[in-house]
């Protein structure tokens, strides 16, 4: 059994959270489901298993509730893993986990993993690159960023190291859930965006290692870009330099659903933002709370 606990934030995943549950809870110690107040059958599900623990708390956003979790739940073992309830690990990160977790010297920290997206039922090979996400570190050794989207775990303290094994973010829900899911991501993404071009939270990368803090520069050019003209050369170097045109259909969708459309929905809402403020920075930080109820 690997001293480990899991933290699986929850919202209504009465589909997934058999499924995570099922692969995770026979190799760790314990499970904390983090639940907001689900209204389908996700505690219920959760309940059936001998290890697993169900916190609730009222959603803010990703940050927020992570951040609650690590303080509010009873951890007992040296590691934490980051879950979500659509993602799931391959057998073969888990098998690494038993026989190289006790032996981590104490100066490393966490250990950045490698994610792989499922879409439409298919793996997304080509189109984004290789991405690695810190998943794995040890109790009380790092805090997830506070921002609106795209956080990343901070360390404290120590040095992180990185596998190639790997976890699956695959979602079964339709492609009308994916949207509005799209849809709210969007303003959020577009309180970010601005945030990094008016500094709104004097939120820096500073403690972000590895690919982390490389994504995190990245957005930084990013937000320096034009609005629009950037979501098509997004949706190009993905779909025609990382290969996404050959990942057939579901790679098309891929990248011009979630690399061009969403990308250009951001920089509308961006763009009105700009236009009923006149790019005042205390207007949009009092826009952005009013009418979206985000407080940067």
């Amino acid at each position: 059994m690997l001293d480990l606990s899991v933290i699986i934030l929850a919202g209504n995943e009465e589909i997934h959270m058999k499924r995570c549950l099922d692969r995770i809870t026979p190799y760790v110690k314990e499970v904390f489901v983090i639940d907001c107040y689900s209204t389908d059958r996700t505690v219920e599900i959760a309940q059936g298993y001998e290890n697993v623990t169900i916190l609730q708390n009222k959603w803010v956003n990703y940050a927020t509730q992570f951040n609650w979790a690590l303080q509010n739940a009873p951890i007992k073992t040296e590691w934490v893993l980051k879950l979500d309830a659509d993602e799931y690990l391959e057998l073969a990160l888990i098998e690494r986990m038993q026989k190289e977790l006790p032996m981590i010297p104490d100066d490393i920290s966490a250990i950045s993993i490698r994610l792989k997206h499922m879409f439409l039922g298919k793996f997304i090979k080509g189109g984004t690159g290789k991405k690695y996400m810190t998943r794995i570190f040890r109790k009380g050794r790092a805090v997830s960023e506070n921002r609106q989207m795209d956080e990343h775990m901070k360390l404290t303290s120590g040095e992180l190291i990185v596998w190639e094994e790997a976890f699956y973010d695959d979602n079964f829900n339709n492609l009308k859930w994916w949207t509005n899911k799209h849809n709210g991501y969007a303003i959020r993404e577009a309180a970010d965006l601005l945030d990094i071009e008016y500094n709104l939270t004097n939120n820096e990368k500073n403690g972000l290692e590895g690919q982390a803090a490389s994504q995190r520069s990245m957005k930084h050019r990013y937000a320096k870009m034009p609005l629009f003209w950037r979501a098509f050369i997004y949706f190009f170097i993905r779909y025609f330099l990382k290969g996404g045109m050959f990942e057939g259909k579901e790679g098309f969708l891929w990248c011009f659903l979630q690399g061009w459309w969403y990308r250009t929905l951001v920089d509308a809402l961006i763009f009105e933002i700009k236009q009923k403020t006149g790019g005042d920075k205390e207007k949009i930080r009092e826009l952005l709370k009013v009418e979206y109820d985000i407080h940067l």
